[in-house]
């Protein structure tokens, strides 16, 4: 299983093009460092929750559009390396300079994959979620997205992953736990289903919703403050 590293950011919508040619460019350098895979994946269906949602999440402006990311690691260690050698090659500096987006509201932390199911491929579109998750209840959040993915996969889903926050750092104006309104003894989960087009994920979902293990398998986590949204994929390299 990989060791992620998750991102949210809020880009400019009429920046969207400079943030493509942005991580393109930057895409070499951090394969360089270890990254085995980068996606980048544009905000399309992102809603409005009551509680919690990805606009809030990173202080999002009616301008702005949500961008769910992550690079994929073999594991902590190398992620840990990679991110030393990013504080200090100059090459990131000049790049941190050139950010098309407000990089104070971006949050980011390091996540261990507890469930990383299905055949893989490019993914065309990405469902993507941010959980709050009580840290007693690690093993029946385990259950519950195993049973989810085999969900996911047999109606069509190339890939399903859920990793368990485990250096998920405070922020001084937005981060991952502020992001669902996490309580003190709970972790943050960033999970993501990758489906090959946006047609086929909204045909599944239709499915998915008559299925009736949908309706078996009772959530060990506040659904209220989940988050949740649709994106297009800009870059799965």
């Amino acid at each position: 299983m990989a060791y992620v590293e998750g991102f949210v950011v809020a880009v400019p919508a009429a920046n969207k093009d400079v943030y493509r040619k942005h991580a393109k460019e930057a895409l070499p350098l951090f394969k360089e460092f270890g990254v085995t895979r980068m996606v980048e994946a544009w905000g399309d269906e992102v809603p409005d929750g009551k509680v919690t949602d990805f606009k809030g999440a990173v202080k999002a402006t009616p301008d702005e559009v949500v961008v769910f990311s992550w690079f994929e690691y073999p594991d902590r260690k190398t992620r840990d390396a990679a991110n030393a050698k990013m504080m200090s090659d100059p090459r990131m500096a000049s790049m941190g300079q050139s950010m098309p987006f407000d990089g104070k509201r971006m949050i980011m932390g390091g996540f261990d994959a507890l469930v990383d199911d299905g055949e893989g491929g490019a993914a065309g579109y990405v469902d993507g979620v941010l959980i709050a998750v009580p840290q007693e209840r690690k093993a029946d959040f385990r259950d519950y997205a195993a049973g989810l993915s085999a969900l996911f996969t047999d109606h069509g889903a190339r890939r399903v992953v859920d990793a368990w926050g485990d250096d998920v750092p405070d922020g001084k104006v937005t981060d991952f736990k502020g992001a669902v309104k996490a309580k003190d003894g709970e972790a943050v989960v960033f999970g993501w289903v990758e489906w090959p087009t946006k047609a086929a994920r909204d045909e599944a979902w239709g499915k998915i919703r008559q299925d009736a293990r949908m309706n078996g398998m009772p959530m060990p986590f506040d659904g209220q403050r989940m988050v949740y949204g649709g994106f297009t994929t800009l870059l799965d390299a």
